[in-house]
């Protein structure tokens, strides 16, 4: 299987030449290996994102221990240390009833101010511990450990909100599956056939070189050549337009969603491009190898 210069050189320059005599299923077949990379792009683009927000959630994630008006200073005591028995917490505040309102306060904007009149008087607010975990599996934990404890009121925690975009990248991950599922056998055929057109119209060629003792190999390298430039465009032409219409949507997003988190198009670029050109270069190696395998049978 090792190459000379000279054979590499004349495999070469026999797959541009058989690219060229192809044009049109050729371009069929650069055309088919870019959908197909652009399906796998979008699919992988999403998911990348869809953990970025996920762990972004997870980062602001916290569950809200509401403690009892009339609570004692030992259950108070009580339930900290239970707190901070527990692996994976990242903080634990204690908030009072006075910063419970400036909170309210915050929130509510200076507009609706009018909702809170009174307050500093008498404050309805309880006392709580806010609790921040590295993930939403230690909600559960959380929520274990301090059901049962006396002096607490209730305790109230946000990982519905990480469940259900946890739901969400689970079915985009099975549709891209599925796409890629179909679009990789059609595009393997496509290829095939290009290669499989480029050795029929050169049957007795590969005949006679047979009979003077070329070996299949290199018989074989023109057309692997060929698919692995195929490929090689096909990957190329996706990912440029793909970074270009997520540089798009990304400016999009980010400009009118403040404190999105998504992965940059640079980051792109220098981290899923080299996969792609990977990827169209194994499928159409692959599928020239697939085509030529009978050819060479004589």
């Amino acid at each position: 299987m090792a190459m000379k210069i000279s054979s590499i050189k004349y495999s070469l320059i026999d797959a541009i030449k058989s690219i060229r005599r192809n044009t049109t299923l050729s371009l069929a077949s650069i055309v088919t290996v870019s959908l197909t990379l652009i399906m796998f792009g979008i699919f992988l683009l999403t998911m990348l994102n869809a953990n970025e927000v996920i762990k972004s959630v997870e980062s602001k994630l916290e569950v809200s221990v509401f403690l009892k008006d009339n609570i004692k200073t030992e259950e108070k005591a009580k339930i900290q240390q239970e707190l901070q028995g527990i692996d994976g917490i990242v903080e634990i505040k204690y908030i009072t009833k006075a910063e419970a309102l400036e909170k309210w306060k915050e929130q509510l904007g200076k507009d609706n101010q009018d909702l809170v009149r009174g307050f500093d008087e008498k404050n309805p607010l309880p006392e709580s511990y806010a609790v921040k975990v590295k993930n939403s599996d230690i909600i559960a934990a959380v929520l274990t450990k301090t059901k049962d404890l006396p002096g607490i009121e209730r305790v109230v925690a946000n990982e519905d909100l990480v469940n259900r975009i946890s739901s969400i990248t689970k079915g985009v991950k099975w549709t891209g599956l599925v796409s890629l599922v179909i679009l990789v056998p059609v595009c393997l055929l496509l290829i095939g056939n290009t290669i499989k057109l480029a050795v029929y119209s050169r049957r007795r060629e590969v005949n006679i070189m047979k009979f003077v003792g070329a070996t299949d190999w290199f018989i074989r390298w023109p057309f692997i050549i060929e698919g692995v430039i195929i490929g090689l465009l096909g990957s190329l032409l996706s990912g440029l337009l793909l970074h270009y219409a997520y540089g798009v949507v990304y400016n999009k997003l980010t400009s009118n969603i403040i404190m999105l988190n998504l992965i940059t198009p640079s980051y792109f670029l220098l981290n899923v491009l080299w996969m792609f050109v990977l990827s169209g270069i194994l499928i159409g190696g692959l599928g020239s190898i697939l085509s030529i395998r009978k050819f060479l049978k004589v």
